[in-house]
């Protein structure tokens, strides 16, 4: 069954923006009646159950299959064939199955990153109290359609996307979308055009809960169409690679041109030299073989594991391997505020009398109300209510006058120490409209003009300091009082102000400071509003450039957003959808951005980003959607990651400086000695043997140290630098190459055993021992490599040149070399390294 969108036209306005009259014309439904059980029956074969499922997920096999379609892979496949048909079974089997394992760890770790939508999928599964035919009954939310008129109550899980016909007393915990934990206040009504779902006071959204009140609510949006199916498409969608898989997918590219343009040159040189075509092809493939990187992707696997490994002990949790590259590569991290940077627990900051002078009297007059108060504790009444112990002995509530949303304020009557009090606790601009005197150091005098403006003067300075404000304020009652009235919240006396905050972590300003440090630039992206947000930033010391709003975000196209954006520290306000539309604008401005949330709200953000970070504490679906998890709350061993994938990177930037330069020379070497040589200048036995040593020798490159000022900028793959090193070194060895081969013909005479051999054992020394050249920035002798790096690298170059003096050495077509071409190759080592080292010091101070 083919379901056709319930979604508004293209030119409709949100169903929170239009009237109630025309959004129920245009369902064809009544608020009394709702829809007729036919109706809906006929409706939900049109537009599909409302349910988040998405369809046409691709198997499993097929995106495992997919995976080799990366260049790099391709090539290292093609290296394998080749070495199938020459013989040579051992290196195909370990290069096959190299590419096999990365592929497969891949593979296995991302896919769990797909269960994200369906964790998602399991919170919505419930029942609904719907009004069909004018009769309720309760249906499977899963069946419910566009048009239906749904009744909610307290505890009530919103299912669908719905906008409000009557509402009594209602709040609704919405942090689901926005992940903010106070409850908001819905009521009938109608909102400006623009608004945000996030800011719409007149509609309930999927998956959202009803904290006190009841409503009668008018469907608009079901499934895949609502807030909630949009989170889910977001999960479900492809995103752009990141960082690391293009980059490594350009250099794949590179090889493969270099290869082909390789083999296509021995080859014509081979033709235009009536040499045997078979031999010469034989050569050229392993030429190819020779210049691929097929350690590549066990180098990359094994530095990252080892990463991984290291992160975990730091109680960091990696479940995509190539994240710690993206982390070391990251240099803009977007944030959430609540919970990743503050305590998402609100907190009594201050309790001031008018003056702003703190106040004892405050706070008891605010306890004694939220301790009395029947109706449900919103976050405020709890922060009160832990803030300090104020004793109730003495004290009994004789009335209460709950709060509503008209008045925006509670009221409790109340006898003790002799006496009965009214005392009010609301919003400040409605509780102060009641009042007509303030207190102030136990005296009261009247509000005057002049006073009432002092007093909103200092509610607004605590509004732009980014508390949440309420008014306290009593007054005497007759002693005979034993019910309260709307009426009685008149002539009121003002006490003062009670502020709240959700406080910043205090091991976040630090840690925030560390990755400044470190080159990565900090932007918060939250739902909470800008003042709040700021005073925040302001706690942790962060310096704010500038401040987008989602409405302000909602107006700007694409390449508007990418210019905005790269200037903006304060993202306030913003949907989800707004939140991942930041990070693409980021990404497209050429940064490596992680993303750090913990909310259902914030997994498309997730899931957008190069590198997703969440916490323990998290949802499931944001700890499924991240790519990291950090299992202590401490923001410190996110910093600790960052210098993790920096140190994997660095070393796994060794092996592509060592391996291209290194590979790209010698075949340089051996492609032009073809075209001199009536002989080849190597079996291809040789290069593959050359090779394979080659390859053991590096081994130990995951292991070794990384130089600390490696680590203190974010660092990234450029494969302009690459080819251009790629370039000088791989001249530089050719040069000497050359060189060898002219003592070798010119003072040895050498034939072709002996010059095959001779370049065999100078080839793979040079090669190997530039490594500890290469391997860092600095004097070779001030960075020491690992042992381990040591014993691999040595060990080959023993094998190799103790090879030619073994029977096994002329199964290999070596032959014994004299003493004298011994004493000459050494010096032509030794000759390289030295002008290796001075290259690579200018190289570095020229181009890095």
């Amino acid at each position: 069954m083919k379901h056709r969108s319930s979604a508004p036209k293209l030119n409709e306005p949100p169903a929170w923006c239009e009237t109630p009259e025309a959004l129920l014309s245009r369902l064809a439904s009544s608020a009394s009646e709702g829809l007729s059980r036919a109706e809906a029956e006929e409706r939900l074969e049109r537009v599909g159950p409302n349910t988040t499922e998405q369809r046409g997920r691709r198997p499993a096999w097929v995106e495992f299959l997919g995976r080799f379609a990366n260049p790099l892979v391709l090539v290292l496949l093609v290296a394998s064939g080749v070495s199938l048909l020459t013989h040579d079974l051992t290196s195909s089997a370990i290069i096959a199955g190299i590419v096999l394992m990365s592929v497969t760890l891949d593979f296995v770790q991302e896919h769990r990153a797909g269960n994200a939508a369906e964790a998602l999928r399991s919170s919505v599964a419930l029942r609904a109290l719907v009004v069909r035919g004018g009769t309720r009954q309760e249906v499977p939310a899963r069946e419910l359609v566009p048009g239906d008129v749904v009744l909610l109550a307290a505890g009530s899980l919103v299912p669908a996307d719905a906008r409000l016909l009557e509402a009594r007393d209602l709040f609704v915990n919405q942090a689901l979308l926005t992940g903010e934990p106070y409850p908001v206040e819905k009521q009938p009504g109608e909102c400006p055009p623009e608004t945000e779902p996030s800011e719409a006071r007149n509609a309930v959204f999927m998956g959202t809960t009803v904290i006190s009140g009841t409503a009668r609510v008018l469907v608009f949006a079901t499934g895949t169409r609502t807030s909630m199916g949009g989170i889910v498409r977001s999960l479900a969608a492809p995103v752009p690679s990141t960082t690391f898989e293009r980059d490594t997918r350009h250099f794949g590219l590179m090889l493969m041109r270099l290869t082909v343009l390789l083999v296509l040159f021995v080859l014509l040189v081979a033709v235009h030299a009536h040499r045997p075509l078979l031999e010469s092809f034989l050569f050229a493939v392993a030429l190819a073989v020779g210049l691929t990187p097929e350690l590549l992707p066990m180098v990359i696997s094994v530095t990252l594991s080892r990463g991984a490994m290291r992160m975990a002990a730091r109680q960091v949790i990696v479940k995509r391997l190539s994240a710690v590259h993206d982390l070391g590569s990251m240099d803009v991290l977007c944030t959430d505020k609540t919970g990743t940077l503050t305590e998402a627990r609100i907190r009594l900051e201050r309790h001031e009398d008018a003056s702003g002078q703190e106040s004892a009297r405050v706070l008891q007059w605010a306890w004694l109300n939220s301790h009395f108060e029947s109706g449900v504790r919103s976050p405020m009444d709890e922060a009160i209510l832990a803030h300090e112990e104020v004793h109730a002995d003495g004290w009994l509530k004789m009335d209460e006058v709950p709060f509503d949303f008209e008045r925006r304020r509670v009221s409790v009557l109340l006898e003790g120490e002799g006496r009965r009090v009214l005392v009010v606790k609301g919003a400040p601009e409605d509780v102060l409209a009641c009042c007509t005197r303030y207190e102030e150091d136990g005296v009261q005098r009247e509000l005057d003009a002049e006073a009432r403006g002092r007093v909103r003067a200092r509610f607004e300075a605590l509004s732009e300091e980014g508390f949440r404000v309420l008014a306290v304020a009593w007054r005497e009652e007759p002693p005979d009082m034993r019910v309260a009235h709307l009426g009685d919240e008149a002539a009121l006396v003002f006490a003062g102000f009670a502020a709240f905050l959700d406080p910043p972590k205090q091991s976040t300003r630090p840690a925030l400071e560390a990755l400044i440090r470190a080159g990565v630039k900090v932007k918060v992206v939250t739902g909470d509003n800008e003042r709040v947000a700021l005073h925040v930033c302001r706690e942790l010391g962060l310096e704010v450039e500038g401040v987008l709003t989602g409405t302000e975000v909602g107006l700007l196209d694409d390449h508007s957003l990418q210019v905005r954006a790269e200037r903006t520290t304060l993202f306030a306000r913003v949907s989800p959808g707004q939140k991942s539309r930041v990070i693409f604008a980021l990404r497209r401005r050429g940064h490596v951005v992680g993303y750090l949330g913990d909310g259902i709200n914030d997994a498309p953000s997730l899931h957008a980003s190069d590198v997703g970070i969440s916490v323990e504490g998290a949802v499931d679906v944001a700890r499924e959607a991240a790519d990291l998890l950090l299992l202590r709350q401490d923001l410190a061993v996110l910093h600790e990651g960052v210098l993790e994938g920096r140190r994997s990177f660095g070393n796994v930037m060794k092996y592509i400086r060592m391996g291209t330069s290194s590979n790209f020379g010698n075949m340089l070497s051996m492609a032009g000695a073809s075209v001199l040589l009536a002989f080849l200048p190597m079996r291809p036995i040789q290069i593959l043997l050359n090779n394979l040593l080659y390859d053991v020798s590096e081994l130990a490159i995951p292991l070794d140290e990384v130089d600390p000022e490696q680590l203190e900028r974010p660092t990234r793959w450029d494969l302009h630098f690459v080819r251009l090193f790629m370039t000088v070194f791989g001249t530089l060895s050719s040069l000497f190459d050359a060189a060898t081969f002219g003592v070798l013909l010119l003072f040895f005479h050498a034939g072709e055993a002996l010059f095959q051999t001779g370049w065999f054992m100078e080839s793979l020394t040079t090669q190997v021992l530039v490594i500890f050249i290469i391997r860092t920035r600095r004097n070779p002798l001030r960075s020491r490599p690992s042992r381990w790096l040591v014993a691999s690298s040595l060990g080959a170059v023993g094998v190799a040149n103790v090879l030619p003096f073994t029977p096994l050495g002329a199964w290999f077509g070596f032959v014994t070399p004299p003493p004298a071409l011994l004493g000459a190759l050494a010096v032509l080592v030794t000759s390289y390294l030295l002008s290796a080292g001075l290259l690579v010091r200018w190289f570095f101070r020229r181009y890095g």
